[in-house]
């Protein structure tokens, strides 16, 4: 079953994305705001044809091409190490799974994406955006986070074999 799990969370980040979109393209009129936190974290309905921060705005069909790709890339990838990486691993990449699946569904069926999310700080306003969205960002650190820990290991891993190689030629250690 830990080969799959990932599988398990895409899912279900697949399923929150779903639903909370559909509660909000369907009971919160568009550019409606709804505080949750002051005027700091506000619930709204947003559209976004573009990709992050609104860049490369109303290029439908170059997000469906390059998802399509990405996903059967880490469809590929998670397959390939599904035996032999970490849970930090294999957790980021359902997250970023899920996430892109999100996305890629309402860019299908719609040619935008709902988002929702609302932070401002003073006078600066983050970039709106989604569950989806989210679980892209905390993947990536996931996946960041499991490159950085394996590098220290493998460093640590390289240290050992040379003092143990010192020690067996008579050398002293580092």
């Amino acid at each position: 079953m830990r080969y799959w799990y990932y599988y398990l969370i895409a899912a279900l980040v697949i399923a929150v994305d779903f639903i909370t979109k559909k509660i909000v393209a369907t009971r919160i009129n568009l550019h409606d705001e709804i505080s949750v936190i002051g005027n700091f974290f506000l619930i709204t309905s947003h559209r976004n044809t573009g990709a992050a921060f609104g860049i490369l705005e109303g290029q439908r069909w170059f997000f469906v091409v390059v998802t399509t790709i990405i996903l059967a890339g880490l469809i590929w990838y998670m397959q390939s190490v599904r035996k032999t990486a970490k849970a930090t691993l294999l957790t980021g990449l359902g997250l970023v799974f899920g996430g892109a699946i999100g996305n890629f569904i309402d860019r299908v069926r719609f040619g935008e994406v709902v988002d929702f999310f609302k932070f401002n700080f003073g006078s600066y306003t983050f970039p709106i955006f989604n569950v989806a969205d989210s679980a892209i960002c905390i993947g990536v650190g996931l996946i960041l986070l499991d490159t950085l820990l394996s590098a220290k290991e493998e460093k640590k891993q390289a240290a050992a074999g040379e003092d143990k190689e010192q020690r067996e030629h008579g050398q002293p250690a580092s």
